[in-house]
């Protein structure tokens, strides 16, 4: 018998709680409920394409000699910046050297006959036809500089365009043969990026497209390129067309062999974009909770919305929000539709959510000290 009366006592007073004002209006024992909001306004938003891409230089060489010989001087130091037509490396060339000298002698004397004969043709003299072989030997006499002049110019190794040079893979008295790698040079005052793309996605391709790349080295920096090329084929195999990119470098950050994840923008838009925990999911329908002014007082209105693109962290809203409206974004669990709320703080694009919430925790733990 206690045990029945004491169950209807505990019933009743149950009871008369939910008819309170404070429970029928959604209000806590304590108050309204606190709650962080954020304006509604339409930002720059765009649709991407994901792919996965390597860096490459804008122009790259392996310095390397097609000639026999050892290295007589260096001119470089690794990593060092060049111009087209800088020194590298020079190699020893005291046969050639010497070899143009005997054909400078040879010239000369070429030069002298030939000389002579002309006057002595003038004079009827000399034949028509000795003249003419005297010139021919003349003529290879020069040649033959222009060979030795060639054979010289291999010996002087330069740069053949500006840019940065790699590690020194010789030393002064090495013997290179042809094909020997000497060092290496890289224009990366621009960026090249081979990716590819699904082909489903060729018509959202087009020469000029923005894009944006992030590497692991730099994961707080964002790189921004243009869509140089498409390839005329789609790969057979993976249905794929390889795109190339080119960004600019101007600091020379960006080194070639790197890693990078790419973003090709598409479908640029003015666009209602809310956080993603503000949002909430019943069945395959969307509600946000938007503040509702009544009477002089703050209620939390729930709506249902539509949902476009979803990014790491935030949605795309179609229809059901409008600019002006407030959305609430923190202190959702604790509120239904119709529950009275109190704004504790206003997210904006100069403080997070993440920035509100752990300076009130902060501002709590302080109290707490004090008292």
């Amino acid at each position: 018998m206690y045990k029945k009366l004491s169950l209807l006592i505990t019933f009743i007073m149950v009871l008369n709680l939910y008819q309170t004002p404070a429970f029928a209006r959604g209000k806590g024992p304590s108050g309204p409920t606190q709650v962080i909001i954020a304006p509604v306004t339409l930002k720059d938003y765009s649709d991407t394409i994901e792919a996965l891409g390597t860096t490459k230089s804008n122009e790259m060489v392996v310095i390397k000699t097609d000639t026999s010989e050892k290295i007589l001087e260096i001119h470089f130091e690794d990593g060092q910046e060049v111009k087209q037509g800088d020194l590298l490396i020079t190699l020893t060339k005291a046969e050639e050297d010497a070899d143009l000298r005997a054909a400078e002698a040879s010239l000369l004397e070429a030069d002298s006959a030939y000389q002579r004969a002309k006057k002595l043709q003038k004079n009827n003299a000399l034949s028509t036809k000795v003249l003419q072989e005297r010139l021919t030997i003349l003529q290879q006499r020069k040649a033959n500089i222009e060979t030795i002049k060639a054979r010289l110019d291999k010996h002087i190794i330069t740069a053949p365009f500006d840019g940065v040079l790699g590690l020194r893979e010789v030393s002064i008295g090495t013997l290179l043969q042809p094909n020997d790698p000497i060092t290496t040079i890289d224009d990366i005052t621009k960026i090249k990026v081979d990716f590819d793309v699904p082909s489903t996605y060729l018509s959202s391709l087009t020469k000029g497209a923005s894009f944006a790349g992030k590497v692991e080295a730099f994961p707080n920096q964002e790189f921004k390129g243009k869509i140089q090329a498409i390839n005329t084929r789609i790969d057979p195999v993976t249905r794929t067309v390889k795109t190339r990119g080119i960004i600019n470098n101007p600091n020379k950050i960006l080194k070639p062999g790197l890693l990078m994840s790419i973003d090709i923008i598409k479908n640029q838009r003015q666009a209602i974009v809310i956080p993603e925990e503000s949002l909430i999911k019943r069945s395959d329908k969307n509600f946000v909770f938007i503040t509702d002014k009544k009477e002089g007082k703050l209620f939390a209105k729930e709506i249902e919305v539509t949902i476009g693109t979803r990014k790491p962290g935030e949605i795309e809203i179609l229809s059901g929000l409008n600019a002006g409206d407030n959305i609430i974004v923190h202190g959702i669990v604790k509120i239904k539709d119709n529950s009275e709320i109190k704004i504790k703080a206003i997210e904006d694009k100069d403080m997070s959510l993440q920035e509100l919430i752990k300076q009130e925790q902060d501002n709590k733990k302080d109290k707490g000290d004090q008292e």
